[in-house]
């Protein structure tokens, strides 16, 4: 099977920020999104939030996504968004499975209630003349599948594109995504559906849009250490990065991080990314000892400078 499958890079908080999405957008992604910002705290005026919202001229089409529970400030936050951020759509998470958001009402805690679904759907997409989508997952838990009811809802209400992952709240990322839901959720809607949840490859991708019928897929997890798989995905062939590439690419990523946040900020949140990029290779469990010790730009160099030379 050929064909282009339409790519999402999915949010992820302390992935999906300008540097990878920009990455993630030369490899292939068709669309990136950022990481999850707090509508109460764009109203606000948060500083630190708004450093989420940074976009690069380079990295179009870019959706934001927000998240919230009152209608009233979802919307209020788009506005200001809309007039600070040149975004190109607006994703309203109603997914993350976090603890501290689901016990204010907030992210999946919204599957529980499909009417203030459509209420808060209804506001952000009244106060912006941007297109807005939605992410969700299967549902809350196991008892309470109810993905294709919010979906609907969502449709209604204006959203544009719902993004549907296969597990419910409970599962967080464990266990097996749900592709049927999916599949119903796109048989009961209209309008564009991505599909979430295991996609690895290629021929997973291949494997949901048959199953499913789904318009695209989001890839989250796969995508960390590895914006390769936007480059297999939209060239539709398997694609393993030498090693020459993977140190070319830590490079990269560490010098953008850095010139984004600052050397301090940035060597600290390349840690994580070079534990994903070395991960299984020889040697890595080592590096990593030594990349987390790493206090300047110039040694974190150094450190994959050297690993590249014992593994090449």
């Amino acid at each position: 099977m050929s064909g282009h499958i339409y790519t999402v890079l999915s949010p992820m908080a302390g992935v999906t920020d300008m540097s990878y999405r920009v990455i993630c957008h030369e490899m292939g992604a068709d669309l990136t999104v950022t990481e999850m910002i707090s509508a109460k705290a764009v109203t606000y005026g948060n500083k630190a939030t708004y450093a989420l919202c940074r976009i690069d001229g380079s990295e179009h089409p870019v959706s934001l996504q927000i998240f919230g529970s009152e209608p009233d400030t979802m919307a209020e936050a788009a506005k200001i968004l809309r007039d600070k951020i040149p975004f190109d759509m607006m994703d309203i998470n109603m997914g993350c499975p976090m603890p501290k958001i689901v016990n204010n009402g907030e992210g999946s805690a919204l599957m529980r209630d499909p009417i203030l679904v459509g209420r808060i759907v209804e506001a952000v997409s009244k106060a912006i003349d941007r297109p807005v989508t939605v992410k969700i997952r299967a549902g809350f838990d196991a008892e309470h599948i109810n993905a294709a009811e919010v979906a609907y809802v969502a449709q209604e209400s204006g959203a544009q594109t719902v993004t549907v992952h296969g597990r419910t709240r409970e599962q967080y990322y464990e266990g097996k995504a749900d592709w049927e839901v999916i599949a119903e959720v796109k048989r009961r809607l209209n309008i564009r559906v991505i599909g979430n949840g295991d996609v690895r490859s290629i021929a997973d991708a291949r494997r949901m849009t048959e199953l499913t019928g789904c318009d695209g897929v989001a890839v989250g997890r796969a995508a960390q250490g590895n914006p390769w798989i936007f480059k297999e995905l939209s060239e539709g062939r398997e694609y393993i990065p030498s090693s020459k590439e993977k140190k070319e690419m830590m490079l990269k990523h560490l010098d953008m991080t850095v010139a984004e946040k600052g050397e301090y900020i940035g060597i600290r949140e390349m840690r994580k990314h070079i534990g994903w990029y070395t991960s299984g290779m020889p040697g890595s469990a080592k590096l990593r000892v030594k990349i987390n010790k790493a206090e300047t730009l110039e040694e974190m160099k150094v450190l994959i400078f050297d690993f590249d030379r014992v593994i090449v």
